[in-house]
């Protein structure tokens, strides 16, 4: 009888003990299935700086944002994009959320095991852009944006205005104030304010006064809200779009 019983218990155990180590083996599976979500194509065409067609399917590159059409770098960042991987066969890396709102495919472009995506923002022809909040590669692609502000190059390229000052700016609150610190005015026509995306703000005809400030809200953006509960940044930019002020949270 208690042979019997051992024996029962040892199966019992051997039994759970497969299941276990089956269980690990499957869930480690999936959970890499999931991290490694990707597919392997041709880039037919590139539509602008951060959409590309591969597979018969938009992609648009996480984790950026480049220049609108007929905004400056527009041109550059595509023309910079097409020299890279039109035609090349790269391996689209998705997201957690696999597509967007327009039924495009999101994704991390790699060629030859370089990030496509971080490589334009290197050289300065989009900023780091994460509305769906922070993932894996969310450190490296502001370090790549710190080193462009340090390469002074495109989009990183530093306002020679001092004068004007962000002196408070409250995501939370959306709004942002400047001050002009000097003793003579400033124009502001032309300079604008931005977010991450596609959130923009353009002074039309406004001289800032010495010592005067001026508080921008959504309401001036025509928007409900400017920058997001997740992660966001702001862009502070001259009449000539070069960057007077940068931050982010």
């Amino acid at each position: 009888m208690i042979y019997e019983m051992k024996q029962k218990l040892f199966l019992f155990l051997l039994i759970s003990l497969i299941f276990i180590i089956n269980y690990s083996i499957i869930d480690s599976f999936l959970v890499k299935s999931f991290e490694e979500d990707y597919e392997i194509g041709i880039v037919e065409r590139v539509i602008d700086g951060d959409t590309v067609v591969v597979n018969g399917t938009s992609v648009r590159l996480l984790g950026i944002n480049c220049p609108e059409r007929g905004e400056e770098f527009y041109v550059e960042a595509k023309e910079f994009l097409e020299d890279l991987v039109l035609s090349e066969e790269v391996k689209v890396y998705f997201g957690k959320d696999k597509f967007d709102k327009y039924k495009r495919k999101l994704g991390y472009v790699f060629l030859d095991n370089k990030n496509v995506n971080l490589e334009l923002v290197s050289e300065g022809y989009a900023n780091p852009y994460f509305p769906s909040g922070k993932d894996k590669f969310y450190e490296s692609f502001f370090y790549a944006w710190d080193e462009c502000l340090n390469s002074n190059v495109n989009l990183c390229e530093k306002s020679k205005e001092y004068c004007v000052q962000v002196i408070d700016w409250n995501y939370e609150e959306d709004y942002v104030l400047l001050e002009n610190t000097c003793s003579y005015s400033v124009d502001l026509e032309d300079w604008n304010i931005k977010d991450e995306g596609r959130k923009k703000y353009v002074f039309g005809e406004f001289i800032l006064g010495d010592f005067e400030n001026i508080k921008i809200t959504n309401e001036d953006f025509n928007e409900t809200y400017v920058w997001t509960n997740s992660g966001d940044s702001i862009f502070l930019r001259d009449g000539q779009n070069k960057l007077a002020f940068f931050d982010n949270y």
